[in-house]
C-alpha cells in the first residue's frame, strides 16, 4: 500500500503545482514501471515460445487423428487444436469429472509420462459407434464395462502410436500406453504442484463434439525444452520423400475395408416363382459357365474373372483388370 500524505503535504503539493514548479507531465513520464507478481509456488516454466511450438507439433497430430480415426468409426472425424496452456497438475485433476478416460502413456525415451484426457461423450459415441450404433453418447455417464475398456484401450493404443510422426523433428519417440484409467485418484503420476502444459483439441465426430486434452509434464519434456521453438522447428523441418508418402499413404489405404462383388449373371422371374424358391431349384442366367463373368468394387467394374471354388468355399479367378480409360 502506498505512503499516506499529512493534510500539509497535500497543501504544499498543491500550492507546488499552482506556481508551476511541479510539472504533471513529467511527473507521469517519471512514475515507476508496473512489477507483476511472481508466485513462487507456481514457477513459469513453460514460455509462450514453448506452447506455440507445442500446438504446431499438435496441429499434426491432429490431422493424424482425423485421418485415422475414421478407418475404426465409418464416420467423418474433425480435429483442430484448441488452446494451450500451463497449469499445475492438481489443478488438471481437480477439474476432471469421474470417470473418466484417462491414457497413461510412457514417453520413451523421455523420462516419466503424458497423459491423454479424451472426453467421455466422445468416449460413448465412439463405443456406440464401433458397436454398431450411429454414434449417440448418453445422456447420463456412468461406469464403463469391461467390454468397453477392451474397446477404447484398442483406441487409445491407436492415439498413443499416431504421437511418434509429430514429435520426430523434436525427439524420436517411441510412446507405449501403460495403462487405461477412469478414476481421476488412480492418474496421480507426478507431484501436485509440478507445472504441465496442456494442449485442448476440439474433436468433432458427426454431430457429437468434446475435447481431447495432452497433459505433457515439464518433468517429462525437460531435457528437450531447448528443442520446442520455432526457430529450431523450422531449421530442422524436412520435406517427406516422395516414397515415403506413397507408403503412407498405401499404409492408409490397406486398413480401409472396400465391398466386393462377382456377380456370376442376371435373371428375369417372376414374383410368385421367387416367393415359392426351394432349395435345389435352378435359376437359367444371361450368362454362360465357361464366359468371365463382372467383379466390382464398390459400385466401379474392376475385373473379370471365372467363377471356381477353393476347397470348400466358392472362389474366382481374376482374367483381366479393367483399366479406368477402358
Amino acid at each position: 500500500m502506498g505512503e499516506v500524505l499529512s493534510q500539509s503535504e497535500i497543501d504544499n503539493l498543491l500550492a507546488a503545482l499552482s506556481t508551476g514548479e511541479l510539472d504533471v507531465d513529467q511527473m507521469q513520464e517519471n512514475e515507476e514501471k508496473q512489477v507483476k507478481d511472481y508466485d513462487f509456488r507456481r514457477p513459469t516454466k513453460f514460455s509462450k515460445e514453448h506452447l506455440r511450438t507445442l500446438e504446431m507439433i499438435f496441429e499434426h497430430y491432429s490431422r493424424l487423428v482425423s485421418t485415422n480415426l475414421p478407418v475404426y468409426l465409418r464416420k467423418n472425424v474433425q480435429v483442430t487444436v484448441a488452446s494451450s496452456e500451463t497449469v499445475t497438475f492438481s489443478e488438471f485433476t481437480n477439474a476432471l469429472s469421474n470417470p473418466v478416460i484417462l491414457g497413461i502413456i510412457n514417453f520413451m525415451p523421455l523420462n516419466g509420462t503424458i497423459i491423454i484426457d479424451l472426453a467421455t461423450n466422445l468416449g460413448y459415441a465412439m463405443l456406440d459407434r464401433m458397436l454398431g450404433g450411429s454414434g449417440i453418447p448418453l445422456e447420463k455417464s456412468r461406469e464403463f464395462s469391461e467390454i468397453e475398456l477392451t474397446i477404447l484401450q484398442k483406441l487409445m493404443v491407436m492415439f498413443t502410436q499416431l504421437l511418434r510422426d509429430p514429435w520426430k523433428t523434436v525427439i524420436d519417440t517411441s510412446p507405449l500406453l501403460q495403462r487405461l484409467e477412469t478414476n481421476p485418484q488412480f492418474a496421480q503420476v507426478i507431484a501436485p504442484n509440478d507445472m504441465i502444459a496442456i494442449v485442448t483439441l476440439n474433436m468433432k465426430i458427426g454431430e457429437v463434439e468434446g475435447f481431447m486434452n495432452v497433459c505433457l509434464p515439464f518433468f517429462t519434456l525437460e531435457d528437450v525444452m531447448d528443442k520446442l521453438n520455432t526457430r529450431f522447428w523450422f531449421s530442422t523441418m524436412q520435406e517427406n520423400h516422395d516414397e515415403n508418402y506413397e507408403m503412407y499413404i498405401e499404409s492408409l489405404i490397406r486398413k480401409v475395408d472396400i465391398p466386393i462383388r462377382a456377380v456370376l449373371g442376371r435373371s428375369t422371374i417372376s414374383v410368385s416363382d421367387f416367393v415359392n424358391l426351394q432349395i435345389g431349384d435352378c435359376i437359367r442366367l444371361d450368362s454362360k459357365v465357361d464366359e468371365d463373368m463382372n467383379v466390382y468394387v464398390g459400385n466401379i467394374k474392376k475385373f473379370t474373372a471365372l467363377p471356381g471354388a477353393d476347397k470348400d468355399a466358392y472362389a474366382v479367378r481374376i482374367t483381366s483388370v479393367i483399366r479406368e480409360e477402358e
